[in-house]
């Protein structure tokens, strides 16, 4: 039996080198396709391609989040985009035709993008190919801990899966049984109402046999009960098989809710009515659960 992975998961990575400490985080939730989503610090962002491919290679579905920390070594850099910055001076003298005075150019730099503060010496270190490749190892082994800690809660789902398949077998076979006295009851009903109409003597037996045939023909559910017993077994199959499960799982969920619907409307006892409601409600239960499958 292959193994079954859910969608919620979490992992962490961190370490340290020369010039700081840093930290993967990685957090994964459900999603009926698969979202990777990637956040990394400025001067980071050649790293996005690989761990978006690493994620994608990993997972069918589900949403990813991925998130990069970095802590470089103590004091602050400030940065000055001097060309923005010179552009700017150029400008205020062409139009003022006049030079610019210091204060002036302190105003200048309040604009955005022409001064930038951050961690000390961030951008080349994100400029750093052996930098890179550590976190690309570093996020590789991240992608293989969220992995593991899918498949543990796809361990946990399967035996609640089928420990639902197993309470829908019940309810298919004691419908089954149910289902055997669904002729004799159409028999007393028919007979009742023509009692009750007082024309029970007025109807020609041959006329009343067959009335009651067809009506015992509309309420056999024995194709009902054979389909639910192959689309339980197909769903013991596909998840014996592993993920991805999830898109199947759900289709034949719905596939089986079709068939109690059906059991429920052509019941013709409290008794196998509530059978019948018994196992849409194992049915809605085994949906929601596999819901959460990749």
């Amino acid at each position: 039996m292959k193994p079954l992975s859910g969608m919620t998961g979490f992992a962490r990575e961190a370490g340290q080198s020369e010039w700081g400490n840093w930290a993967w985080e990685a957090k994964s939730v459900n999603g009926r396709a698969l979202d990777v989503r990637v956040t990394l610090p400025q001067g980071f962002e050649a790293l996005e391609r690989s761990v978006k491919g690493l994620a994608q290679k990993r997972f069918e579905r589900g949403s990813v989040q991925i998130n990069l920390r970095i802590e470089v070594g103590s004091g602050t850099s400030v940065h000055i985009n001097e060309a923005l910055l010179s552009a700017l001076i150029a400008s205020v003298d062409r139009l003022t035709e006049d030079v610019i005075s210091p204060n002036a150019v302190a105003t200048l730099m309040t604009i955005k993008g022409v001064v930038e503060t951050g961690t000390a010496n961030t951008r080349d270190i994100g400029s750093d190919a052996a930098v890179i490749t550590e976190l690309e190892s570093a996020a590789a082994r991240l992608i293989d801990t969220l992995h593991a800690s899918r498949l543990s809660e796809g361990n946990a789902l399967t035996a609640v899966l089928m420990r639902q398949l197993a309470e829908m077998d019940t309810l298919r076979l004691q419908a089954g049984e149910l289902a055997k006295s669904q002729p004799a009851l159409l028999k007393d009903k028919l007979d009742k109402q023509l009692t009750e109409l007082g024309a029970r003597d007025r109807i020609d037996a041959d006329r009343l046999a067959a009335e009651l045939a067809l009506n015992v023909a509309r309420a056999d559910v024995r194709e009902e009960l054979d389909r639910l017993a192959v689309h339980v077994q197909s769903l013991r199959d596909i998840l014996a098989a592993g993920s991805p499960a999830g898109r199947k799982l759900d289709f034949l969920a719905q596939e089986l809710n079709r068939e109690a619907n059906t059991l429920c409307s052509k019941s013709a006892s409290l008794e196998l009515t509530q059978a019948g409601l018994g196992l849409k409600g194992v049915i809605d239960q085994f949906k929601e659960q596999a819901a959460n499958v990749e």
